[in-house]
């Protein structure tokens, strides 16, 4: 016993380390290549004439990339699909702009509404040679308020060449909106400095001046809408709000409509907010969140509110997020909005930041690094615990290629090795997937894989003996019944590998505790996107939808969400990973789903357990999707589809009309490209 011990731990020691050998000369060939490709590339950049042809080439690619967006679109409705699009763009950046703002009837009604809570909202804006145009319109901006129970505190840092600082503050001073309802230490409450501190001490130096039960961040240079703070108490009197914040956009020029970006969030996503600083302006927050801490630390200078961000919403109880866009960040020379070049220490401060708060949450061995979207959108690599085993469980019936395909990959791509692969046969009658299963039986890959006969239990059979029609969660479950893993990872047979270590990418995720269902990146096999989350109520059914659905996969996606890990309502059962423990807490799939929405149906399960789903656009595999089972889209397959999504609106319609959380009630329902619902504005406003 000794002996075999001995001789099975040698055999696995050296397999592994001929694993890693070839691993590691793939990466050193690769490496090489990429070095000389690079060499290559700079000898071109660097030759004469490939200087001068520069204008031929720019007008080359202009007509290749007006070709290319042609033959992308399909059709001529397709090009008229996307003239709409930028159509409907170009007028929501008036739409969203001044346009929004209150009439005077609006006006007066706001400012006399009386709300049982009335609190004094704090608004700190730390200034620093701020030019005068750009001083103005913040404080307008303020003075314009529908709701009045407002203080704005302003510590002056500036020096002694821009005295007219002063002077337009205490002009301001006297301007009867700064009376308007005010009260002795509210109103504009000005401190000049002895010395410049500092974004973060000068606002620090802000926030000595406040008396507010809130506190607000303004920018120096930036803008809010009228009705901000009116919306703000509503949350605080109908949330018992105690952070929040609203969707905003840059603009360049003298005014707000002259709109670069128009950023509209999600609602509160803990990972979300690790990968980037979504929630940025304008946050509100009651002050007891400090419980005594600074409200900025010098040492994150550049990404300090990111760090007061990461911090404050780790004491709130309830953050609410507005989906109005209600504040405007200026972009001028100089400013982050503008490029964060301009301030590249606020890559490093930003980095710093996160790691501080991976660290308050326990978080010991983590990578953090930029993506291709954004220095300052992460990628944050969790340490994955030990080598727990992983159960993949591919339910299956004929279609040999694809699963000889699925699994070939899995077998000679994975870097992970500790995991069983259940193949969950329900229904083959072809001798080449008999002849396929007994091929694996005497393979080097018999030692991962094994093969259960759904039909063959009797308990999946009628009682007259024979079988009943396919339902993919029965299947589904009785894989998992059949494995050992500490983490299953459900798999359609139509997949196939991209990324080597997919599956540590899943694990590191299904290992966190507040984790429920993890999912990856999937393509259609010309590169296309198949699936990078799902999104509750999208597409025609009301049901649920992908995003970014047939989108190029190169596409950095709405605000760069194809870049980073984020939560989302929902991942697509093709590839999905989570704890044995979480599966069986939540029953499993539910059977009454039987082909479509089980795995919708499933994450909600998770979600209202107050379990996080995540989507992660790391774990990279092909997906030939509907290839095993035809689509949904007429005949019988419709009728079933139009039963199950009667079924699933049913069972849950509160969450359905709560909408998705993780995508802004700004975007249309009708397509997976975050195009704006321009009509839908006023139903929000009035909401």
């Amino acid at each position: 016993m000794t002996e075999n011990n001995e001789f099975d731990y040698k055999t696995a020691y050296e397999k592994e380390k001929l694993k890693s050998a070839d691993l590691a000369q793939k990466v050193a060939d690769l490496e090489d290549k990429n070095q000389e490709l690079e060499f290559k590339l700079n000898r071109i950049k660097g030759n004469p004439i490939w200087k001068a042809s520069k204008p031929a080439r720019s007008a080359m690619h202009f007509v290749i990339r007006q070709k290319d967006r042609l033959k992308n679109a399909g059709s001529i409705g397709g090009v008229i699909a996307k003239v709409k699009y930028k159509q409907i763009e170009r007028k929501a950046k008036v739409h969203y702009g001044t346009e929004s703002f209150p009439d005077e009837a609006r006006i007066n009604a706001e400012r006399n509404e009386i709300f049982e809570k009335m609190p004094l909202i704090s608004i700190l804006v730390p200034l620093y040679n701020t030019p005068e145009n750009f001083l103005r319109d913040m404080i307008e901006s303020v003075l314009d308020q529908t709701y009045v129970n407002w203080q704005l505190c302003l510590a002056d840092g500036s020096d002694s060449e821009h005295g007219y600082v002063e002077t337009i503050i205490k002009e301001y001073q006297q301007d009867p909106r700064n009376k308007l309802g005010k009260v002795d230490n509210t109103g504009i409450v000005y401190h000049r400095l002895e010395k410049n501190t500092g974004i973060s001490g000068n606002t620090n130096e802000c926030l000595k001046l406040a008396n507010g039960e809130y506190i607000g961040l303004l920018d120096h240079d930036d803008i809010l809408h009228p009705e901000v703070l009116y919306y703000y108490v509503k949350a605080i009197n109908e949330k018992n709000a105690d952070y929040i914040y609203c969707d905003e956009a840059t603009f360049s020029g003298k005014s707000i409509d002259h709109m670069i970006t128009m950023h509209f969030k999600p609602d509160y996503a803990p990972d979300n907010l690790r990968a980037n600083n979504y929630i940025c302006h304008f946050s509100v927050f009651k002050r007891s969140l400090l419980d005594g801490t600074e409200l900025f630390r010098s040492k994150f200078d550049g990404s300090q509110d990111h760090d007061m961000i990461l911090r404050l919403t780790d004491n709130a109880e309830n953050i609410v997020h507005v989906p109005m866009l209600l504040y405007y960040w200026r972009s001028h020379a100089g400013s982050v909005a503008s490029d964060i070049s301009a301030k590249s220490y606020a890559i490093d401060a930003a980095r710093g930041a996160v790691a501080d708060h991976l660290r308050r949450h326990g978080y010991e061995h983590f990578k953090i690094t930029s993506t291709r979207a954004f220095e300052t959108i992460f990628k944050i690599a969790y340490e994955v615990e030990g080598t727990p085993k992983i159960s993949i469980v591919i339910p299956t019936c004929e279609h040999l290629e694809d699963l000889k395909r699925c699994l070939t990959s899995i077998y000679e791509k994975s870097t992970y090795d500790n995991y069983e692969i259940i193949v969950v046969e329900n229904g083959s009658k072809s001798k080449e997937i008999k002849a396929y299963y007994d091929d694996i039986k005497n393979s080097a890959m018999s030692s991962v894989v094994k093969i259960v006969d759904y039909f063959e239990d009797k308990n999946n059979l009628n009682p007259d003996g024979s079988r009943p029609p396919f339902n993919y969660s029965a299947v589904v479950n009785y894989g998992v019944k059949q494995s050992t893993g500490d983490y299953i990872l459900l798999l359609n047979n139509d997949t196939q590998v991209i990324t080597v270590n997919w599956m540590e990418e899943l694990l590191m995720y299904a290992q966190r505790a507040d984790v429920g269902a993890v999912g990856g990146k999937l393509y259609f096999p010309n590169r296309k996107i198949q699936h990078a989350g799902i999104v509750l109520r999208l597409g025609v059914h009301r049901t649920a939808g992908h995003c970014h659905y047939k989108q190029e996969g190169m596409n950095l996606g709405y605000m760069g969400r194809l870049c980073y890990a984020q939560d989302v309502s929902a991942v697509t059962g093709a590839c999905l990973m989570v704890s044995r423990e979480k599966y069986d807490e939540v029953g499993g799939f539910d059977e009454s789903f039987e082909v479509s929405l089980n795995d919708v149906d499933f994450c909600l399960k998770l979600r209202q357990k107050g379990y996080l789903n995540i989507f992660t656009p790391f774990a990279e595999m092909y997906h030939y999707e509907s290839a095993s089972r035809g689509l949904d889209l007429a005949g019988e397959n419709a009728k079933r589809y139009a039963k199950e999504s009667d079924h699933f609106k049913s069972k849950w319609k509160e969450v359905l009309d709560l909408g998705d959380p993780y995508y802004n009630p700004n975007f249309s329902l009708d397509r997976s490209d975050f195009s704006l619902n321009v009509e839908g504005y006023s139903s929000l406003r009035d909401a």
